[in-house]
């Protein structure tokens, strides 16, 4: 059962619906040692991406059992700004309208990638060749990348502090858009929220305070923070498992008045709609299917 800090990814099921899925990464060969030496003496956390957390070194670790499963990424604002000007609000959804990115994690040699998958042009297909060649015609994003430090088999185990250390929510980029000043994040003032780390069955957060550092603080930054040339904030950063099977997706009609996600399917037949819609809603089943 997710937790309600990722509730908001339930609108993320209507990216469930087929699209091309990359085929399992193959690494390249490493030498590493085990997972197990080199966690030694820390606190992990199992879940979903297992945590580990080293105290004395403030370091955090995350284990990826199995690169190249599809996943919904995610960030939060745990702590906001205060400014409805500014719009950094405590609770605020990142991107996507709260629905999440579909990535996965690619295992090459020594690096892990944090690969977003395009799901704006798609294959509605049953055909492999149709779908790589959508797939190999437009331009996926890949988020961040990581060493590897350890491996067993198929898991890896990368050093995931400089990635919950970053403005994964965008609010240095807020803030310049509002004309509240030019921001960087000062790493000496940031670090590891680990009462906000925490990892489950089917998720795992990744919460960090951040510390923005400006000379010329705009007057909303002014009128919240203490100390305006440094804004403190929190952040999170959730990995949530993928839906299983079962969802039948709606289409999407403008006389209905939903909310919609569209994408180019370039399996249509000839004569019918290259854009495809879909209105968005969430996947609501009994908890006690034998109640009334």
């Amino acid at each position: 059962m997710l937790r309600p800090s990722v509730a908001g990814a339930a609108l993320a099921l209507v990216l469930a619906m087929p699209i091309a899925v990359s085929a399992k990464t193959k690494a390249l060969p490493a030498d590493h040692g085990s997972i197990a030496a080199a966690t030694r003496g820390m606190h992990k956390t199992d879940g979903l991406l297992p945590l580990y957390w080293d105290a004395s070194a403030g370091k955090l670790y995350l284990e990826v059992p199995h690169p190249g499963e599809q996943l919904i990424y995610m960030t939060t604002l745990t702590q906001g700004l205060g400014s409805n000007d500014v719009g950094l609000d405590r609770g605020q959804i990142g991107e996507n309208g709260g629905s999440g990115k579909i990535v996965s994690f690619e295992h090459v040699g020594d690096k892990l990638l944090l690969e977003q998958h395009n799901t704006a042009f798609r294959a509605d297909s049953d055909n492999p060749a149709e779908q790589l060649a959508v797939r190999q015609s437009f331009a996926q994003s890949v988020l961040w990348g990581f060493k590897v430090v350890a491996s067993d088999g198929e898991a890896v185990l990368v050093d995931a502090t400089p990635f919950a250390l970053h403005d994964a929510h965008g609010a240095i980029a807020a803030l310049k858009k509002t004309k509240q000043g030019k921001f960087t994040l000062d790493p000496a003032r940031s670090a590891v929220y680990p009462d906000g780390t925490k990892a489950f069955p089917r998720n795992t957060e990744i919460e960090a305070t951040l510390t923005l550092s400006g000379d010329d603080p705009g007057q909303y930054v002014e009128d919240v923070t203490p100390t305006p040339e440094a804004v403190t904030i929190r952040e999170r950063q959730s990995f949530i498992a993928l839906p299983p099977p079962g969802y039948t997706p709606r289409r999407g009609d403008p006389r209905a008045g939903y909310f919609e996600i569209d994408y180019a399917d370039y399996a249509a037949p000839m004569g019918e709609p290259l854009m495809q819609h879909l209105i968005i809603r969430h996947r609501l089943r009994k908890k006690d299917p034998t109640a009334a």
